[in-house]
């Protein structure tokens, strides 16, 4: 039986929230998570991977149970997320690791590659790389970028409410009785925390950052070649199947699974994305390594 532990560690003098599984002399797995969620979106995954696999998820800083600073005193960027997330992963000791990359996940650790000898294998499951794959969704987003004006701003609190919240899991399910709707629920709460909402529109408005570095991270796909598995909701309303097909432009050996599911597909084919995975993992890393 798998035993999921829950634990906490200072990361910069901030106390960092993250889900641990699995043998620690096997290969490390980091999943990152995105918006609006948090490591609870692999409550799951985690079980079904850490039998072969060291598994650890954290929350991101303003996310989950990661603390969430005062914005006035602490940069929400996706550079300073990314530096805290690699000093993370250097305070457990983790010189080698492979990534699973979703949403704001992925231009995080696709940051965390520019040390590429660490990276030893890419999943991303609607974690974007390539311009082509972001949706007619992100043009609200898109126009507070051209004019970050006190209305524009205003006007993305929309991705906020707990209806958005719950429509970004169920839009393009076929079957939305698979889902549980604990998902929504605690991400809606967690949203509504006091000053989190501005926290979440400072993101947004980093969000920009991350297409300007698609380049870099595109170079890094095509120079290292790293083992790229993309696994994909086809239905999501943010990112688009083009995204996940982009990889192979980089890296003609990366693996391409679309399935009919949506932005969260863990949650309707969580089962179908772990066989994928072990699959993936089985044929890519060795069986056994030293996690520190």
């Amino acid at each position: 039986m798998i035993t999921t532990h829950y634990l906490t560690i200072d990361v910069g003098g901030l106390r960092f929230f993250y889900r641990e599984a699995g043998p620690v002399d096997a290969p490390v797995l980091l999943l990152m998570h995105g918006f609006p969620t948090s490591s609870h979106m692999y409550r799951e995954l985690i079980p079904a991977l850490a039998d072969r696999y060291h598994v650890i998820a954290p929350d991101l800083p303003g996310f989950g149970f990661t603390d969430a600073p005062d914005r006035t005193g602490f940069k929400y960027s996706f550079d300073h997320l990314a530096e805290l997330t690699e000093q993370f992963t250097e305070v457990l000791g983790l010189s080698h690791y492979a990534l699973y990359v979703f949403d704001y996940g992925a231009p995080i650790g696709f940051r965390l590659a520019v040390r590429p000898e660490r990276i030893t294998a890419v999943i991303s499951q609607n974690g974007n790389a390539y311009l082509e794959g972001l949706s007619e969704g992100w043009n609200p987003i898109q126009t507070y970028w051209k004019a970050p004006s006190p209305e524009n701003r205003a006007a993305l609190r929309a991705f906020l409410k707990p209806e958005t919240t719950q429509w970004q899991y169920t839009h393009g399910v076929p079957n939305s009785e698979r889902l549980s709707p604990d998902a929504w629920t605690l991400d809606a709460a967690l949203l509504a925390r006091p000053g989190n909402d501005e926290i979440q529109l400072d993101l947004f408005g980093d969000y920009q950052s991350n297409l300007a570095l698609y380049p870099k991270f595109q170079e890094y796909i095509r120079t290292w070649r790293p083992p790229l598995l993309a696994v994909w909701g086809k239905n999501d309303p943010f990112f688009l199947p083009a995204g996940a097909e982009a990889f192979r432009r980089d890296n003609p050996a990366a693996e391409v699974h679309l399935l009919d599911a949506g932005h969260f597909a863990l949650e309707s084919q969580g089962p179908e994305v772990a066989a994928i995975i072990r699959d993936f993992l089985a044929r890519k890393l060795p069986k056994r390594v030293q996690a520190t």
